[in-house]
């Protein structure tokens, strides 16, 4: 399976940057994973920055993806299901996954529009840097799961 993650801006903390290090390590046994960063938008008001940040996700979109964003608002699920989630979208030949992590601005609509998928890992807002760590994490999580390997409750 082909899953890249579009993520607005890149990591500068050596902490984080390690941490996903580490799980695109671990993943190559599972996935081949790509990380394409787009720009952080630093002008303009909310409305203007979320659209620049959006015409730049949309163009790194492929055609044949299936397109799940990070949001507040969207499904919660187990790492048990969403572990069923993802073997159940290969399964049915999707077998090209996009991840998409907004800026701290969050998304545009159109953007939102574009999404097969909102995938809520909470109500809390957490930092973009840290939900790549942890949108990493939970994808090995999903693929030792899928295999019955053993993984950490």
């Amino acid at each position: 399976m082909q899953i890249n993650i579009v993520a607005v801006g890149n990591i500068k903390e050596k902490f984080l940057k390690d941490a996903c290090g580490e799980y695109l390590k671990r993943l190559q046994a599972y996935a081949k994973i790509t990380i394409i960063e787009v720009e952080e938008e630093n002008k303009g008001n909310t409305t203007t920055r979320q659209q620049k940040e959006g015409e730049k996700i949309l163009k790194k979109i492929a055609k044949d993806s299936y397109t799940i964003i990070l949001a507040i608002k969207g499904k919660s699920f187990s790492s048990e299901k969403f572990a069923d989630k993802i073997n159940q979208l290969a399964i049915y030949g999707n077998s090209h996954l996009t991840f998409i992590i907004g800026g701290s601005d969050g998304l545009s609509p159109e953007v939102m529009q574009k999404a097969d998928l909102s995938l809520s890992f909470s109500e809390m807002t957490f930092p973009h840097q840290l939900m790549r760590v942890f949108l990493l994490e939970q994808i090995y999580r999903a693929y030792k799961i899928i295999r019955g390997e053993h993984y950490h409750k």
